[in-house]
């Protein structure tokens, strides 16, 4: 769109001769251009330390999550293990370490449960009718009424009824080349027995069971409790799953055998701890060069680091570099990595003393296993991946060093903007101007022209007429 300056612009010339419009450019640009390009110059830098404190932010972040991803990782806490896993299996529960390991388990017993089993019917099927009427199913001292009635009298339905009581009792209906027949489980452990009593229907009488075996119905295994030796000590347990006995973990017991002892101890996890410092060491030394590029002072200002006195990634590389003396554990020899053979050097990366280590994890592997990778993070062990979390917390808190200069940078990149916007609005008013100093001068140009050519026309007349 054609503004109006610019059609005066055009018209201008006639009176003059000169090229008044280009005049008019050439001073609005000799003025704009070079508070312009300051302005924008600014922009550019402004723009990338955003970026790079954007990206120092990120690496930060990027660095820290993938620690807390790596250590949650099964192969990186110590593991409990039996070494006879058909006698004994083991594993960890959440919420601890378990305590107490290495230690020697006999399995004397299993834990069992009463087995109840009818007599075959042959010919019958799963739908062939048991007989109307009630029993009471009784199972460590708690009782629940089977009702049977039109609506589910068969072994199916008699099944189905004692399964819903709610009382742990599994019941099953089996049909073989012997004929079909009801069979009950109850649950494991001496104090779990159960019994089965008629209250009304004949039919239904033949299902009862209340201890004695009887033609229709029979015993076909004992309630037993699990009966264990731990460290010598004889313990009983209603199932062969045993949560208490170990805090913090679970025993299995798969088979009974009397006289073997099984040792339950835990295998920590050596290997994977070495090469976890070593890419710890390896990525902390990625990051922090990165650092060290973004501030780099330079012989001027063309080569120096785009964050090159930025005094937030100052703080930041400061307390990085203090976490080789933070304590990660209040107790035992190994509390900090510097313990471990990590050190830093001059320009802030880590160094590993790698035999330092060895002689460390072979020392004491599960106080190093604790150390770096805590079972449960306390105040006072935070483990690694807690205190990468801590420092980049303390980093990028609100009103922290690093918040402050985003939120400074960001401001002059609005600022910045603002002032482009208002170098265009005050060229415009420029242009507006000159072209109205430049209109007025050939308006008074062409007026004298007309004055001049009018002179020229009477002095001619009279010239003539004088001769």
């Amino acid at each position: 769109m054609t503004s109006v300056s610019s059609s005066i612009l055009t018209a201008l010339g006639a009176g003059s001769g000169i090229d008044t419009s280009s005049l008019v450019s050439s001073l609005v640009s000799a003025t704009k251009e070079p508070r312009q390009t300051a302005i924008t110059s600014r922009q550019t830098t402004n723009n990338a330390r955003i970026s790079a404190l954007a990206s120092a932010s990120s690496s930060l972040d990027t660095f820290a999550d993938a620690l807390n991803s790596l250590l949650a990782g099964t192969g990186y806490s110590g593991t409990p293990a039996s070494n006879d896993a058909s006698i004994v299996a083991v594993s960890a529960l959440p919420g601890g370490t378990p305590a107490g390991l290495p230690a020697q388990i006999v399995v004397n017993q299993l834990a069992s449960a009463r087995s109840l089993a009818s007599t075959p019917v042959a010919g019958a099927t799963s739908s062939t009718a048991v007989g109307e009427g009630q029993l009471t199913l009784t199972v460590a001292g708690k009782s629940q009424t089977i009702t049977i009635d039109s609506t589910n009298n068969s072994y199916a339905g008699l099944a189905a009824a004692i399964n819903n009581a709610g009382l742990g009792v599994t019941a099953s209906v089996v049909t073989d080349t012997q004929g079909t027949r009801l069979v009950m489980k109850g649950p494991t452990g001496a104090a779990n027995d159960i019994s089965l009593t008629s209250v009304s229907g004949t039919d239904l009488a033949k299902f009862a069971w209340n201890g004695t075996d009887s033609a229709t119905m029979a015993s076909a295994g004992d309630p037993k409790d699990a009966i264990i030796l731990l460290d010598g000590v004889e313990q009983h347990y209603a199932g062969n799953t045993i949560d208490s006995a170990i805090a913090y973990l679970r025993i299995d017991l798969n088979k009974a055998a009397p006289g073997t002892s099984v040792t339950l101890a835990t295998t920590e996890p050596t290997t994977s701890m070495r090469d976890l410092m070593v890419e710890f060491v390896d990525a902390y030394n990625t990051l922090m060069k990165a650092l060290n590029t973004a501030t780099a002072t330079g012989t001027d200002s063309s080569n120096a680091g785009v964050l090159n006195g930025e005094s937030s990634i100052r703080d930041m590389k400061r307390q990085l570099s203090q976490i080789v003396s933070t304590q990660l554990t209040s107790t035992g020899t190994y509390k900090t990595l510097n313990d471990l053979g990590v050190s830093t050097n001059r320009d802030g990366t880590l160094s590993l003393d790698t035999t330092m280590l060895d002689k460390a994890i072979a020392a004491d592997p599960t106080a190093i296993t604790q150390m770096l990778n805590p079972s449960v993070k306390t105040d006072t062990n935070i483990g690694l991946a807690g205190l990468m979390d801590k420092v980049r917390t303390n980093i990028e808190k609100d009103g922290g060093p690093l918040a402050s200069s985003q939120a400074q940078y960001k401001a002059l990149a609005t600022d910045l903007s603002d002032q482009l916007d208002k170098l265009d609005t005050q060229m415009a008013d420029y242009q507006d101007q000159l072209t109205k100093v430049y209109s007025a001068m050939e308006t008074r140009l062409s007026a004298l022209k007309a004055t001049q050519s009018y002179l020229e026309q009477q002095v001619a007349l009279w010239t003539k007429s004088n001769n």
